[in-house]
């Protein structure tokens, strides 16, 4: 079989008329020819960093959408199911997987429970790393986030880390905001790249100690146009990654959107294109094809590079998108799942603040970082929240056991009325929610909690729902069906006056602990900095 078009020759840098030929799925040699059609044919593109589950669909249902965009394969970390059901949830995605033709490369989640001041479904300690890291599906040690862990040689963290290396198979680190003599220390015990970096001197000091940078445009956090100069001076050490990309932004485009938007503000093409193939191909070992013969064909047709529409999309020398149409089926799966509380009562979440200071959570949009704000509380505890402040009540509930929820508050939100709430809360996926008054969120959380895994709004009483009843976290539906769904519930919490862009994604980041500087566990609130508990009062 072959194919002739323009070719993106990524290791020649060069672009010319050529006719691929391939057989049994392996190209077998690359012909220069004197005409071809007027199109391009280009190494598939990898997604060097994302959580599948984020997208709140199946890897199944995730390869329908992806390959229509260019994708061949990702590097996919699965910490978000492992957190609710440990190596079950590896297991579950890596069958799943192969129910698909795309190429997905899961590494061992390192952090099972993220941190230990959380509960979470599940642990994943030494052993089951190894157990893991042996496996041929198991390409990486996934992100390690507990940088205090590496930089004081917590036995556990160490010992995996060793584990990766002794099956000689890279690291990937997790190190917002580190610096100095503790970066240098994180580095050498072996951490290979970094997804966190949010300005360029960041990136620059990792750079410098031979990390990998992972320019991340996602959902929740988006770093290209801070980073993207980077390009100019250290392309070779570059990839390019969603990290968290929700339903709703997964249908309108994947990396070939970031590509094409390089392309067109002038970055190098063959230093953009290397950035999502040969690149992370290299650097986790990927079986991804990158148009050479000898190796798989899997390979992209466009026709213009420029704006990244895809024409074809092949895996393994077949034809799996083709003219706006999948051409493979995916049947869906036995859901999986873990949620064991019980509803709660409105006085569960009283909290009497009025003439005390408190600390608040102060989130910004498109940020995974907060700010701890220190306010004084004008309020009874019959409202629950300032609206006119912007100071609303956010809850977290530990799904997994029948505990009390911890109680804070948060600015940034900008509600008016109502409350929404959620079970995908990184990373250990408990109940939150935020809400202006304690009715609905009761309501919204309820509902949650009966549906087993939801995304929930509630305004006087009025409820909608999306269930997610995948680990609470994903549905096996199509895409675009999930993002309709979660597109109107953003809707929904706008109109009650939510001035975050993402409201469900930016909720979903206010319980992940390893952000800082302040956020809320089931355990309470929680300082990122100094990786400890904080009272919420302040006296």
């Amino acid at each position: 079989m072959n194919i002739s078009a323009r070719l993106i020759d990524i290791h020649n840098r060069a672009i010319y008329p050529a006719e691929v030929h391939f057989n049994n799925g392996i190209i077998t040699r690359i012909e220069r020819v004197s005409t071809c059609p007027d199109n391009y044919i280009m190494p598939g593109l990898v997604d060097a960093h994302v959580h599948i589950e984020s997208s709140m669909v199946t890897p199944g249902a995730f390869a329908l959408a992806a390959v229509s965009r260019g994708t061949v394969a990702t590097v996919s970390d699965p910490h978000e199911i492992a957190n609710v059901l440990g190596m079950e949830g590896v297991r579950y995605m890596i069958d799943d997987a192969r129910k698909v033709p795309l190429k997905f490369n899961f590494g061992a989640p390192s952090c099972v429970p993220a941190t230990s001041f959380e509960s979470s479904g599940a642990t994943i300690g030494p052993k089951e790393t190894d157990d893991l890291l042996k496996m041929d599906e198991i390409k990486y040690l996934a992100e390690m986030m507990n940088f205090p862990g590496v930089i004081y040689e917590d036995q556990d963290v160490r010992s995996k880390i060793e584990t990766a290396k002794k099956y000689g198979k890279p690291v990937d680190g997790h190190a917002p905001g580190l610096t100095g003599e503790m970066l240098k220390k994180y580095v050498s015990a072996g951490i290979s790249t970094d997804h966190e970096c949010s300005t360029i001197a960041e990136a620059r000091e990792k750079l410098g100690l031979g990390m990998k940078i992972l320019i991340r445009e996602g959902s929740a956090a988006r770093n290209l146009d801070e980073l993207k100069d980077l390009y100019k001076s250290h392309p070779e050490m570059l990839m390019l990654c969603s990290d968290d990309i929700h339903p709703e932004m997964l249908v309108n485009g994947h990396i070939n959107k970031l590509v094409a938007r390089l392309v067109s503000e002038g970055y190098n093409l063959f230093d953009v294109i290397r950035s999502c193939t040969s690149n992370p191909v290299s650097h986790y070992g990927l079986s991804a094809g990158l148009l050479m013969p000898g190796q798989p064909a899997d390979f992209i047709v466009t026709a213009d590079y420029h704006k990244m529409e895809i024409l074809q999309t092949w895996i393994n020398g077949e034809k799996v998108f083709d003219d706006g149409r999948v051409l493979f089926d995916y049947s869906g799966s036995v859901p999986i799942n873990k949620f064991r509380c019980s509803e709660i009562q409105r006085d569960d979440i009283r909290v009497t603040a009025k003439s005390r200071k408190i600390r608040v959570i102060e989130a910004f949009d498109g940020e995974l970082f907060t700010r701890e704000l220190i306010a004084q509380a004008t309020w009874d505890d019959s409202t629950g929240s300032d609206t006119g402040s912007d100071i609303l009540k956010i809850i977290v509930k530990d799904r997994y056991n029948d505990a009390p929820p911890a109680v804070g508050f948060i600015r940034g939100f900008g509600m008016k009325s109502g409350a929404f709430a959620s079970s995908v809360a990184h990373d250990s996926h408990n109940i939150i929610c935020i809400g202006t008054n304690d009715d609905d969120i009761t309501a919204a959380v309820n509902e949650v909690v009966k549906m087993k895994g939801a995304l929930t709004v509630c305004d006087k009483s009025h409820i909608s729902s999306l269930k997610l009843d995948i680990a609470g976290i994903m549905s096996d539906r199509p895409v675009n069906e999930v993002a309709s769904e979660y597109e109107k519930l953003s809707d929904m919490v706008k109109k009650l006056g939510c001035k975050m862009s993402a409201p469900f994604m930016t909720l979903s980041f206010m319980a992940l602990l390893v952000i800082p500087e302040l956020k809320l566990s089931d355990r309470g609130l929680f300082d990122g900095k100094a990786f400890k508990h904080v009272p919420l009062f302040v006296d």
